[in-house]
């Protein structure tokens, strides 16, 4: 099958298939272009988490699809998504990507706006007689479940909560880990520029079958029970799954047996968290939670709760993709914070053992893609994933359960 034209439109129906999908999916610009519309415009796209604005007037600015929007906290405490984009001539209004306004005032006619999004003032408003609430800045729909705040451009479709569906168990994972049951992303991000495809990110994120090969270096340096995990074909102590609507995880907790194994210390050695996680859930609830850990999950299409780290994708082009990543503090257990720091740049920083190795596994890939476009299989594990009462699919760690629970909804999001 050939490359097809930016003119012609795409068979998805075809293209993604139960146990394969085609190559020109991660190669061909219109694809590219149907996402933007029919996942990054149309759908739920995590910007941001409440705990980066923590003052009236504190913002940044994130991408949604090709859309620059702002989050930013107003005077009424109420955290907002605006569209970056002065409702006169279409300058854009903020130009880093983070800070604090009284008013958001466009550098190009000066045109000002309330922190709300309400247009104020016009200069030399005698040739303008408008009413100025007609100038209002757009609002995308927005919604945030645990301090995760989403926006969809689409003012019709589906709830966040209907998006995330089940996989809000895993932001509660996460949050619950948390004396105050609260996050705290307040060390900023990284950004990596990946030569590749944004969907070759999430794949891989959850992707249980490539640790040994891919990050050699890693295996053999850090003490981890990824071996224990896949030693044994039949083993279920570590799984996949598909939790529908394209969420996606690698479930390690199966197979911690001790409290804290997923921080790499015992109780003893960080015992003021402990005291106040036991303080507040009682000793059995406590341990339990502090044994479960964190998730290792993508939220469709762009989150990543990467255990103790929080990843954003970011499409660029067809063949370009930014990752950020930021670690995941949690609030009320402040005396974690430098090993949390310390263990995210092991991971996911410049000099990772991890980042680099994906990255580069991806840009080969993209590479090969574009001069052949063959069908990718993902057909591993098909004979042996269950259903489990709540409806998630499960299979072995090194089984393509997810992936194909990732691909199945993005053909129903696309072809529909």
């Amino acid at each position: 099958m050939g490359r097809m034209d930016n003119f012609s439109p795409v068979n998805y129906g075809e293209l993604v298939q139960e146990d394969r999908i085609h190559g020109s999916l991660y190669v061909n610009p219109q694809v590219h272009e149907d996402e933007m519309d029919r996942i990054f415009h149309k759908g739920w796209v995590f910007v941001g988490h409440d705990s980066e604005i923590p003052n009236p007037g504190d913002y940044v600015t994130r991408m949604v699809g090709k859309q620059s929007v702002i989050m930013i906290r107003g005077k009424d405490n109420q955290v907002r998504v605006l569209l970056n984009r002065c409702k006169h001539r279409g300058n854009q209004l903020c130009n880093q990507k983070e800070g604090n306004k009284k008013a958001l005032v466009c550098p190009y006619h000066g045109w000002a706006f309330s922190i709300e999004g309400e247009l104020k003032d016009v200069p030399y408003s005698g040739g303008f007689d408008r009413d100025l609430s007609e100038y209002n800045l757009e609002q995308p729909r927005t919604d945030s479940y645990r301090g995760f705040v989403w926006a969809c451009l689409a003012q019709e479709g589906i709830s966040l909560k209907e998006h995330l569906g089940r996989a809000t168990e895993l932001f509660d994972r996460a949050c619950d880990l948390s004396p105050s049951g609260e996050l705290n992303l307040s060390a900023g991000w990284d950004r990596h520029l990946y030569l590749s495809n944004w969907k070759m990110l999430p794949e891989n994120d959850t992707d249980g079958y490539h640790v040994n090969f891919t990050h050699q270096s890693f295996v053999q340096a850090i003490d981890s029970q990824y071996g224990d995990f896949v030693q044994e074909e039949e083993t279920i102590e570590g799984v996949v799954i598909d939790w529908g609507m394209g969420h996606t995880e690698i479930d390690f907790s199966r197979g911690y047996k001790e409290p804290l194994k997923w921080l790499g210390v015992s109780p003893e050695k960080v015992p003021e968290y402990v005291e106040a996680m036991v303080a507040l859930h009682g000793e059995e609830k406590a341990m339990e939670i502090l044994r479960i850990g964190p998730p290792h999950a993508c939220i469709f299409p762009n989150l990543f709760l990467g255990e103790m780290n929080i990843v954003i994708f970011q499409p660029e082009s067809i063949g370009t993709s930014v990752q950020w990543h930021t670690p995941m503090f949690l609030k009320g257990a402040e005396q974690l914070n430098y090993r949390l720091l310390r263990q995210s740049e092991g991971a996911m920083g410049p000099t990772s053992f991890l980042v680099a190795d994906d990255a580069t596994i991806a840009q080969l890939t993209q590479r090969t893609l574009e001069e052949g476009e063959p069908w990718c299989d993902m057909s591993r594990g098909m004979n042996r994933e269950v259903e489990e009462r709540n409806g998630n699919l499960v299979s072995h760690m090194t089984d393509e359960t997810n992936n194909r629970g990732f691909w199945k909804h993005y053909k129903e999001v696309m072809a529909n």
